[in-house]
C-alpha cells in the first residue's frame, strides 16, 4: 500500500470500499442518515439494529427508539442505500443489564438514567464486539458528539450544537472504545441539517419526529413499568417533614423524585415544600424548603476518566461538572479517593442533585469531556 495514501473521512489509510463501518440503527432519522451518508461515500457499510424489548408490545408503541416500527424503518432505509442489515435479538441482556437496574435503582429511591447504561453496557459492549466480530473496521452511530484526535490519542468533545449534545449520556465510553468509535453527525450545527440530508438521500424516515421516551416506559409511566417489573413497588406510605411530622399519605415512593414540587397533595402549608429525600425501607417520602435541596458536595463513584494524565496524579481537578443533561455544566473541584471514587466539590450549590444520575466532567475551557461517574449516597 502507498504510504502516502491519504486518510479517508472515518481515519484509514485506504479507498472507503476497502473500510469495512458497522452502523448502529435506531431506525430514527440521525443513524439513517449516518448509515446513508457513509454508504455514499463508498464505505463498505452493514446495518445492525437491536431488538431490546418484547417485539409484540414493541409494534404498537410509538414515540420511542429500537421498537417494532423502528426496526422496519432500519431495514427500509438499508433496502434504500443497498447495504445489508441485521437485527439482533438483544431482550435477555437488555433486561438483565439496563431494564433490572433501573427497577431497582428507582426502588432505592435512586434517579436512574437507563440510557446511559444501554450505551455503556449493550451499545458499545455487545454491539461493538459483533461489529469486530464482522470485522469492520470501525462502529459509527447517530449521537451528537465529537470525536477529535489530540496529543494522547481520541478525545471526546461536545456536539457543536449545544441544543443537541449528547456528552451527559456518553461519558463512560472508553478509550479503547472511543478508538473504535465514529460520531459523523457531531460537528453538524442544527438537527436540521441532519433532516435536510435526510431527505437529500430520499430516505423514508426524513420527517420521523424525535423519540421522546426511553424505550421501554411508555409515555413516561415510570411508575408502571416498575410496579409490572417489582409486584408490591407502589406500597402506600407517609409523607413526612425533615422533622418527621406526618403531613400526608402517598400512594407509593415510585411515584416520587428529588426536587418534585407538584402533585404532593399536601397544599396549604404555607411556603413551597419539595421532595428532599425517599426512604424505601420505611416507605417515607421526605419533604422540606427549597434550601434543603441545595447540595454542595457530592460522592462519585464508577467513574471512568477520559484525561490525559492519571486520574489520581492530582489531589484535586480544577474542571465543570454536569450532574442533570438539562443543566449547563458548572465549576467545580474534582477530588480523587481512591481509583475510581472521588468527591465533586461544587463552588455553588445545585438543587435537586439525585442519587443515581450522572456526574460528567468537562474541561474548564472548551468542548472536552473528562469523563464522569454515578451519585451516589455517602
Amino acid at each position: 500500500m502507498p504510504r502516502d495514501l491519504a486518510l479517508n473521512s472515518l481515519g484509514f489509510a485506504k479507498p472507503p470500499s476497502e473500510t469495512r463501518v458497522v452502523v448502529a440503527m435506531s431506525g430514527g432519522v440521525d443513524s439513517s442518515v449516518v448509515a446513508a451518508m457513509l454508504a455514499e461515500e463508498g464505505y463498505d457499510v452493514v446495518g445492525v439494529t437491536l431488538q431490546l424489548y418484547d417485539h409484540g408490545a414493541a409494534l404498537s408503541k410509538k414515540g420511542a427508539c429500537c421498537a417494532g416500527r423502528d426496526i422496519h424503518d432500519a431495514r427500509r432505509v438499508a433496502e434504500t442505500m443497498g447495504f445489508p442489515h441485521y437485527v439482533l435479538d438483544y431482550e435477555n441482556t437488555f433486561r438483565e443489564a439496563v431494564i433490572e437496574e433501573f427497577a431497582d435503582a428507582y426502588l432505592a429511591g435512586a434517579t436512574p438514567v437507563p440510557c446511559i447504561r444501554c450505551n455503556e453496557r449493550v451499545k458499545f459492549k455487545d454491539l461493538l464486539a459483533t461489529a469486530k466480530d464482522l470485522e469492520a473496521d470501525c462502529m459509527a452511530t447517530g449521537h451528537y458528539i465529537q470525536r477529535k484526535l489530540g496529543g494522547h490519542g481520541p478525545e471526546l468533545h461536545q456536539a457543536a450544537d449545544p441544543a443537541r449534545d449528547q456528552s451527559y449520556f456518553l461519558f463512560s465510553t472508553t478509550p479503547e472504545q472511543l478508538s473504535y468509535l465514529r460520531f459523523p453527525l457531531g460537528h453538524l450545527a442544527s438537527k436540521a441539517e441532519t433532516r435536510a440530508l435526510a431527505a437529500k438521500y430520499g430516505l423514508p424516515v426524513a420527517d420521523k419526529p424525535d423519540s421522546q421516551d426511553i424505550c421501554f416506559v411508555p409515555n413516561g409511566n415510570y411508575a408502571a413499568v416498575i410496579e409490572k417489573l417489582r409486584p408490591g413497588a407502589a406500597d402506600p406510605g407517609e409523607i413526612v417533614d425533615l422533622d418527621g411530622n406526618v403531613l400526608g399519605q402517598h400512594g407509593g415512593v415510585i411515584h416520587y423524585t428529588i426536587g418534585q414540587r407538584k402533585g404532593l397533595g399536601i397544599g396549604g402549608l404555607g411556603e413551597p415544600l419539595y421532595v428532599v429525600k425517599l426512604d424505601p425501607a420505611t416507605r417515607r417520602v421526605i419533604v422540606g424548603p427549597k434550601a434543603a435541596l441545595s447540595t454542595r458536595i457530592i460522592p462519585v463513584r464508577e467513574i471512568n476518566w477520559l484525561g490525559d494524565a492519571p486520574f489520581d496524579s492530582r489531589p484535586e481537578w480544577h474542571l465543570k461538572v454536569k450532574v442533570r443533561s438539562t443543566r449547563p455544566p458548572r465549576e467545580a473541584i474534582l477530588r480523587p479517593t481512591g481509583p475510581t471514587t472521588a468527591e465533586v466539590e461544587l463552588l455553588a450549590p445545585e438543587d435537586g442533585v439525585s442519587a443515581g444520575q450522572a456526574c460528567v466532567f468537562y474541561a474548564p475551557e472548551g468542548s472536552r469531556i473528562h469523563g464522569g461517574g454515578w451519585i451516589w449516597k455517602g
